[in-house]
């Protein structure tokens, strides 16, 4: 597999010979205005340019794969700029009418036991932050990636450490995993993606995998940096199993 670190969430994953989209925000850097009531208001989003063209983006997909529908995940660029025709999977039927009504035709909702192209994708579950602010953020999912003549991934998507994460670790032993590490956080409510120890979580849970953190210094509310996660990494004493790309920067497993 080829892993391609993209901007924010957006990765372009290279599987079984399959090329899937993951989350794509395509939008020109400061298309959106900052998202409200969190740091950097005077930025707007996203942060960062894209490291490629869209139509290198684009180009030779099999799948496009939607967590949720967040901006940042899903904005009005990857709406209008994809392929109407592409096969888009996401997390349940809300999200799929919402799709289908941007001009989608081939929408499937992940399951437990999804199958395309003989690659399993395993729908598994998240927590969008910690108490009430769960309520705001709204349902999220990741998915789980398995084949016979590859390594099992797990993209976790938008959650924070909890149970519901070691349990999918437990079940799956995932080799690579994939967690959207940038701390991100409006003025009140904690954490809604994983913080460095979040991250450290993970790594106690699958001491033989290798963690990508992804989904970094993107977007407004980002209160994590690359800079202090591999600082933090190296103090614990893990870096050869915590990688921090740039965007841009791609990984072959």
């Amino acid at each position: 597999m080829n892993i391609l670190q993209i901007r924010n969430a957006t990765l372009i994953v290279e599987y079984a010979d399959k090329t899937f989209l993951i989350d794509p925000m395509l939008a020109e850097k400061g298309t959106y205005p900052p998202f409200p009531n969190s740091a950097r208001q005077d930025q707007n989003n996203p942060l960062a340019s894209l490291p490629a063209s869209i139509d290198d983006i684009i180009k030779n997909l099999d799948a496009v794969i939607v967590t949720h529908l967040h901006l940042d995940h899903f904005d009005d660029a990857a709406k209008e700029m994809l392929p109407k025709d592409i096969k888009l999977f996401v997390q349940n039927t809300a999200d799929a009418e919402e799709v289908r009504n941007a001009g989608f035709q081939d929408v499937e909702v992940l399951t437990e036991d999804t199958v395309f192209e003989n690659i399993q994708l395993i729908k598994t579950r998240g927590e969008h932050g910690r108490g009430e602010i769960l309520k705001l953020a709204g349902e999220v999912c990741g998915v789980v990636f398995k084949h016979s003549n590859e390594k099992t991934l797990y993209v976790a998507g938008d959650t924070v450490w909890y149970e519901g994460v070691q349990e999918e670790i437990d079940t799956h032993q995932p080799d690579i995993i994939v967690v959207n590490g940038g701390d991100n956080q409006f003025l009140e409510g904690g954490s809604l993606v994983m913080g460095k120890e979040d991250i450290y979580e993970v790594y106690k849970a699958a001491p033989n995998a290798t963690i990508i953190s992804s989904h970094m210094e993107a977007v407004n509310h980002w209160t994590l940096s690359r800079e202090e996660l591999k600082t933090f990494i190296q103090e614990k004493g893990i870096v050869s199993h915590v990688l921090v790309p740039d965007d841009g920067e791609s990984y072959t497993f």
